[in-house]
């Protein structure tokens, strides 16, 4: 079991788009029928206080622990078993301050391939909650999740940052309008299962979308994601076939290989008559081929395009970014000031029983002398400090000097001008 004696410090442990092939985090996905389980492997593995995000962008165990170490190595071997195999560099490790930063950047959307987008911190909430239903949420994790929810809240409120993913989908309906017209006769398929692509056909959707297919390289995630959509599942390899019944083929890939070529999209556009294809791709690096765009009926967009139209221009974005990134540090910094009031709250109580401990003592002896009571009392209160102090002078001249300034700033003191 976890140490009780140690205060539990926070740890990180994961995979994201940029430290991990997308085979790796397909592999590492925890289906959410699954996530109970793992969780109780979790804690058997003596980590009781954690929670488990499974995404497809990133799974990762946020914990708190008295020995990080230990939990990571935990995490870890609950990864290797999924993977069958070492993980080697593709995991990263954060712990204390670190893992406390990459908390607040992952619920203000900042650590997410699209910067912004809204659905993450919905995603740590669901991990979150599940977790304190298991019992697996205390005081340290429970503390600095709720103070990144509140950095989220005033990134969201304070600056323009989650404009971005909304411009970006408003974007792209725009676009499909224009190729397709009334949204309502159209077809959607998405390709992969980047948030970014989920964010558009859901605004797809909303905008009238009457049909949608998913299909993405994991079959069981596939058809989970095309159960949350209300979405018809396609086999992976069957995406080229199923080009020719889509108006709208939204990609969220990235994985470094192209998943539609020229030859596909041309095939899908005879099938169809030439009836126009909106190919968007959201792949970083790209999923559609470029050449696609000078194919008579076929109209590529990039998240580059996208965004250019949604946006001004690149200060805005840079402008946000920093806003963004100042309020998390100011979070970052008030927490762990109200952290270490907290911990300091502690010696406090400590002191005030040992000084009422003390006076106890000296009213019991000397309880018809208030002279004489009050005179031993701040002798004896005097003694741990004064002896302290004259260790100090003996072994370490600096430390003295620190440990005088100290009393004089908290007893409110002139510094002392005899050293001797």
């Amino acid at each position: 079991m976890e140490p009780h004696a140690a205060r539990a410090r926070l740890g990180v442990v994961g995979a994201n788009h940029r430290s991990s092939a997308a085979a790796t985090r397909d592999a590492l996905f925890v289906p959410e029928a699954e996530l109970r389980g793992a969780l109780a492997d979790l804690r058997r593995a003596g980590i009781v206080q954690a929670l488990l995000i499974s995404t497809c962008d990133r799974v990762e165990v946020q914990f708190a622990h008295g020995e990080p170490a230990i939990a990571a190595a935990g995490v870890r071997a609950l990864f290797e078993r999924r993977l069958g195999r070492a993980p080697g560099r593709e995991l990263y490790l954060h712990q204390d301050a670190a893992a406390l930063a990459h908390i607040f950047a992952v619920a203000c959307s900042l650590d997410s391939q699209v910067i912004g987008e809204p659905q993450v911190l919905g995603q740590l909430k669901a991990a979150h909650a599940l977790s304190r239903e298991m019992g697996m949420v205390g005081a340290e994790l429970e503390t600095a999740l709720a103070h990144a929810y509140s950095a989220a809240k005033r990134v969201r409120s304070e600056t323009a940052i989650g404009e971005r993913p909304v411009s970006l989908a408003a974007a792209a309906a725009a676009v499909a309008r224009d190729v397709h017209g009334d949204m309502a006769r159209c077809a959607g398929l998405l390709v992969g299962m980047g948030e970014m692509g989920e964010l558009l056909v859901e605004h797809f959707k909303r905008a009238g979308l009457s049909r949608l297919a998913v299909a993405a390289p994991s079959a069981a995630r596939g058809g989970e994601l095309a159960r949350r959509l209300g979405a018809h599942h396609v086999p992976f390899e069957e995406v080229a076939d199923a080009l020719a019944n889509a108006d709208l083929v939204v990609t969220a890939l990235g994985t470094g290989r192209i998943a539609i070529d020229a030859a596909a999209a041309l095939a899908a556009l005879k099938k169809r008559k030439r009836r126009p294809i909106l190919f968007l791709d959201l792949g970083v690096p790209e999923d559609v081929a470029r050449d696609v765009e000078k194919i008579d009926g076929a109209y590529r967009y990039g998240i580059d395009d996208l965004e250019s139209l949604a946006l001004k221009g690149r200060d805005a974005r840079e402008a946000s970014l920093g806003e963004a990134a100042a309020i998390v540090a100011a979070e970052l910094a008030h927490f762990e000031r109200a952290l270490a009031a907290r911990e300091a709250s502690g010696a406090i109580v400590a002191l005030r029983r040992h000084f009422e401990a003390e006076r106890a003592r000296v009213l019991a002896e000397k309880p018809d002398d208030p002279a004489r009571a009050t005179e031993l009392l701040v002798h004896r209160l005097l003694h741990g400090p004064t002896s302290l102090l004259r260790d100090l002078a003996a072994s370490d001249p600096l430390a003295r000097t620190q440990a005088e300034a100290l009393f004089a700033r908290a007893f409110g003191l002139d510094k002392p001008e005899n050293k001797s």
